[in-house]
Formats: C-alpha cells, sequence, structure tokens
C-alpha cells in the first residue's frame, strides 16, 4: 500500500484529492484558453505573490508559509514552473522572442531545470538519509520541517530523473495549436509522460511525501488526463500550468495538505495513523527518538520498489528512443522521431496551418 487512506477519514481524504484534481484542471482551463486568461494567471498573480512572500518573510515570521514552505526547493519549483509557463505564453501567441526559431527550445530547457531541482533534492535527501544510517536509510529532518527517510532509493531515483532529462526529444518540434490555446510538443508521446509521471511520483513520494498524495498524483494526473482526452500533444503546457498553480496554492495555504481532514500519510511514516499522529503533529517532533516515542517507524519499501520501477520506465523509454532515432537516421534532439505514431498524429492534427 503506497498511502494510508482507510478508516472514518477517508471520504473527506478522497473528497480533498477530487477538489484538487478539479481545481487544477479548471485553474489550467482558465490560464490556458485566452490571452486575459494566461496574463492574470501566470503574470499578475505571480506578481502580487511575491510581495506576499516578501512582506511575509519580513514582517510575519510566524507565517504559515514562513514556518511550512520556506525551503529553497519550493520557490525554486515554483518559480521556475512559472517562468516555463510565460515561456510557453511567448511561444504559442508568438510574442517577441516566442516568434524565433531559436527560442523553440525553450520547454526543454525549463523542463531539464525543473528536472534537476528535484534531482538536486533527491541527492540532498540521499546524503543525510545515508549520514544518518547508512545507505538503508535514516530519518532527517528537512528545512520545511518535515521528517524524511533518505537512502539509496534517491540515488536511484536521481539516476531516473537525469534519463528522463535525455527523454525529450524533437526539441525544435513546437508549434502552436489551431485555436491559438495551445503549444503543442508532438514528440512528447505517451512514452516520455509515462516515464515522467513515475519518476515525478517517486520523487514526491520520497521527498514531499505528506504532500504527496496530492502534488504527487492529483497534480501529475490532471494535465495527464487533459492530454489524453481533450489537449493532445499540449501536455507540457498543461503540466507547467498545472505545476505553477499548485506551486502558488501550497505556499499560501500550506496547511490543507498537513492537517486534518484532507492531509494523507505515505505508508513510510508505519504505525501513524493507528496512534493518532497527523502529518501537522510530526512537525512538532524534533528527534528522531520522539518520532519512534510516538509510536512512528519507517518504511521505506515503497520508496525502493517504486525507485526501481522509475529507473526501468525510463531506461525503457530511452532505448524505445534510440532504437526509432537509428532506424530512422535521426538525431533524436533536433529532429522528431515519433512520427507516424498515434500520439504524434493525433497533436499534428491540432497544429496551425
Amino acid at each position: 500500500m503506497l498511502f494510508q487512506l482507510y478508516g472514518d477519514k477517508a471520504l473527506m481524504q478522497l473528497l480533498g484529492w477530487v477538489l484538487v484534481f478539479a481545481g487544477l484542471i479548471v485553474m489550467n482551463e482558465i490560464g490556458r484558453r485566452t490571452k486575459l486568461g494566461g496574463i492574470l494567471v501566470f503574470v499578475v498573480l505571480p506578481l502580487a505573490l511575491t510581495v506576499y512572500f516578501i512582506t511575509v518573510n519580513v514582517a510575519f515570521p510566524k507565517n504559515d508559509t514562513v514556518v511550512y514552505m520556506n525551503g529553497w526547493f519550493h520557490y525554486a519549483k515554483l518559480y521556475a514552473a512559472d517562468i516555463g509557463c510565460v515561456g510557453f505564453l511567448m511561444l504559442k501567441y508568438k510574442w517577441g522572442i516566442g516568434a524565433k526559431e531559436w527560442f523553440k527550445p525553450w520547454p526543454f530547457v525549463i523542463v531539464g531545470i525543473n528536472i534537476l531541482i528535484a534531482v538536486a533534492s533527491d541527492i540532498e535527501s540521499a546524503v543525510n538519509g545515508i549520514a544518518a544510517g547508512g545507505l538503508a536509510g535514516g530519518w532527517w529532518f528537512s528545512s520545511e520541517n518535515v521528517w524524511l527517510y533518505g537512502g539509496w532509493w534517491n540515488i536511484v531515483n536521481a539516476i531516473a530523473g537525469v534519463i528522463n532529462i535525455m527523454c525529450m526529444t524533437g526539441w525544435w518540434g513546437i508549434y502552436s495549436s489551431k485555436k491559438g490555446q495551445d503549444m503543442l510538443w508532438p514528440d512528447m508521446t505517451v512514452w516520455f509522460i509515462v516515464a515522467y509521471d513515475v519518476w515525478n511520483f517517486e520523487y514526491t513520494y520520497c521527498n514531499l511525501p505528506t504532500h504527496t498524495w496530492y502534488c504527487g498524483v492529483a497534480l501529475l494526473l490532471a494535465p495527464t488526463f487533459a492530454n489524453a482526452f481533450w489537449n493532445k500533444g499540449g501536455w507540457i503546457m498543461n503540466r507547467a500550468n498545472t505545476l505553477a498553480i499548485w506551486c502558488m496554492f501550497a505556499q499560501v495555504f500550506p496547511l490543507f495538505q498537513i492537517t486534518e481532514p484532507f492531509s494523507v500519510l505515505p505508508s513510510l511514516y508505519k504505525g501513524a495513523v493507528e496512534n493518532g499522529v497527523t502529518a501537522f503533529d510530526m512537525t512538532k517532533i524534533t528527534s528522531a527518538k520522539q518520532l519512534a516515542e510516538a509510536g512512528v517507524t519507517a518504511n521505506p519499501t515503497a520508496q525502493g520498489v517504486v525507485a526501481i520501477a522509475a529507473l526501468l520506465v525510463n531506461v525503457i523509454c530511452i532505448c524505445v528512443i534510440m532504437k526509432r532515432a537509428k532506424a530512422a537516421h535521426k538525431n533524436p534532439y533536433t529532429n522528431e522521431i515519433f512520427v507516424g505514431t498515434k500520439d504524434y498524429e493525433e497533436a499534428m492534427a491540432r497544429k496551425e496551418a
């Protein structure tokens, strides 16, 4: 079992998931369908929140954002995602440098940066966990007041993340859709999407365990769902949009994820639910000894299994890419290599003339 989702609280936990999933889809549609929506969601709102972040850090040190979400990773992820969204707006509307051929690899660059940020975080967790308990793993308390259990699985997933960067093909194959609502990357097919989703889920599961029910499941499935049913070829734009939207929400309302009735713990925190320990309670525990005294022990089995799955699926993906590239005698990064596949052709059918 990946999550401790059972008992009389399960219905509210499922409701919380549905609310996040639906909210992300709705906000993504607002941000992608019109120029005004895109500017409001990805330019005006982030600028307003920047003022808020500076204000609470300077004047309100006990603010929830400062207490629970003030680590480097959360800010880096938010702004990297939003910068990506702005770049995608420029590409799909051909604003400024967005109309230039040399700017087309921007999606690859910004996605690669986001993946590397996560890889760095995985390595940080591995170093701290191994220092505490060897390769088998150990507890460490992150700057966001979250107990993490780092170990070899973080290293495996970091390797999967690096491979995932190499699984992005056809960097110059970036187009606008016929209605001008979407930036399309047709060569980013289901092969990459699945490899990315499994890797990123493991990343959140290991490094954002008290948030992963939402950012590791709802957030990942929202853009994948949109790509599958009505926005073929637009996955990367959907992913960036929903990621930026979620990061903004989580920075301002961090307690949504770690307090009842919506908080959900992964199986890592063995004994937590049985002993009435919530995610919020664990932010108040200051040592691994106190964690054990509260009846919480580590169960990193799922972390190891999913890490291996993430590595395997990314290795398979890169092998498929290399095989297709060799057969077509093409460089997979300067050329589109999934031409002729169902995903690619459906995305290209949406491309502007």
